[in-house]
């Protein structure tokens, strides 16, 4: 454990700053757990939990524990059925998490349609933003089941797709491969007076090798000759609207959602965890710290790459603050640790090895994780 840099004199001021444990503990369960533990030790400790996210599952979550207001919208779910979607509102602000309307954990594995799926839904969440009067929305578009360039999100938004007999074409990425007219003319006029952020760490091109359907399809049921049908569609819709910004990083993101939020939209693209960071007012809770306690369920090498422990890692080293992480599990070495600014880490693994227990009492877990982390702050 890193020593303590702080006056002695005072009690510590710990910033606890996790991420969601995916299928276990919301970001806000992990802090508060973690803190619990921590004040058993230390019970003058001033504590600042700001539950955070990447910018996919979560952001929700995050922007609620940070005194945004809940809204709920039944929308079109990815393959037609209706689902409640959360979003949230603070002034003229809203997050919309894609997941919850055009997300694959809405599906079983038998229902994944990959030439079908639709992000009808997220456009009707985004227009509910509007009728609530948004006119700032951040868009996190993790977790989709989609590969349909964004086109269900806009005809939400008054955008016509039609086919050579001037129909509308059907839903999903197999839908558009049949466009032969985009009609811009209708797309809800608001839209122009919004600021829309697209919030993603996805720099994939919208067609190719490294587009949306060769990468990211397969996880969404497509096979090979679907990729393939796939990719030629988002190329035509990509022909019909802007063929210029599919090249652009992050149009692929969410089977071309973010080509849709780019090119029609005109959105701006920011890495997820800087848009959270921003979102829960991360920088005023920050303010005179001396330790920072991160995690997520597992700490391995994506964690590295654009994930939000990584991002507020990131920022405490640049402010010469010391971090730990907690976890579920423990993949990085020391080396690799030190390097990401983590000097020290206290895993559910570590207090129960056993996966199951681990997986059934994480809270009680992570309170032990904070009485260890806050025993060794106190002796260092």
């Amino acid at each position: 454990m890193a020593s303590f840099d702080g006056d002695s004199a005072r009690s510590p001021h710990i910033v606890i700053a996790p991420d969601k444990f995916k299928g276990s503990l919301s970001a806000a369960e992990v802090a508060d757990a973690v803190a619990s533990g921590i004040l058993e030790v230390i019970p003058d400790a001033r504590i600042s939990s700001v539950p955070i996210a990447d910018g996919g599952d979560g952001t929700v979550a995050a922007a609620l524990a940070a005194g945004f207001e809940s809204r709920t919208r039944t929308v079109t779910g990815p393959i037609g059925r209706p689902v409640d979607a959360e979003y949230a509102v603070k002034g003229e602000t809203a997050v919309i998490e894609m997941a919850t309307a055009s997300g694959l954990a809405l599906l079983d594995a038998s229902e994944l349609n990959a030439l079908a799926a639709t992000t009808l839904g997220t456009g009707e969440l985004i227009k509910a933003a509007l009728d609530d009067g948004a006119t700032s929305i951040v868009l996190g578009v993790g977790g989709s089941a989609t590969t349909d360039a964004g086109a269900g999100m806009l005809e939400a938004l008054g955008v016509r797709i039609l086919d050579a007999d001037g129909a509308p074409v059907p839903p999903g990425g197999g839908g558009i491969q049949r466009a032969v007219t985009v009609d811009l003319s209708g797309l809800d006029p608001r839209i122009a007076d919004a600021e829309v952020i697209l919030a993603t760490d996805v720099n994939n091109p919208l067609t190719g090798d490294h587009g949306a359907a060769a990468v990211y399809g397969p996880q969404k049921g497509a096979s090979e000759a679907d990729v393939a049908t796939l990719d030629a569609a988002l190329s035509r819709f990509a022909d019909l609207v802007d063929a210029e910004a599919a090249t652009q990083p992050g149009a692929g993101a969410a089977g071309g959602m973010g080509y849709a939020a780019l090119a029609v939209l005109g959105a701006t693209m920011r890495p997820g965890v800087d848009v959270v960071l921003d979102l829960v007012g991360f920088a005023e809770a920050f303010e005179g710290a001396d330790l920072l306690v991160t995690g997520e369920g597992k700490l391995d090498l994506q964690t590295l790459h654009g994930k939000a422990p990584a991002g507020v890692a990131a920022y405490a080293r640049e402010r010469n603050v010391p971090v730990v992480a907690v976890c579920g599990a423990n993949e990085l070495d020391d080396e690799t640790l030190t390097n990401a600014g983590i000097r020290a880490t206290y895993a559910l693994t570590d207090v129960e090895p056993n996966l199951e227990i681990c997986l059934a009492e994480p809270a009680r877990l992570l309170k032990e994780c904070g009485r260890r982390l806050a025993a060794d702050l106190a002796n260092s």
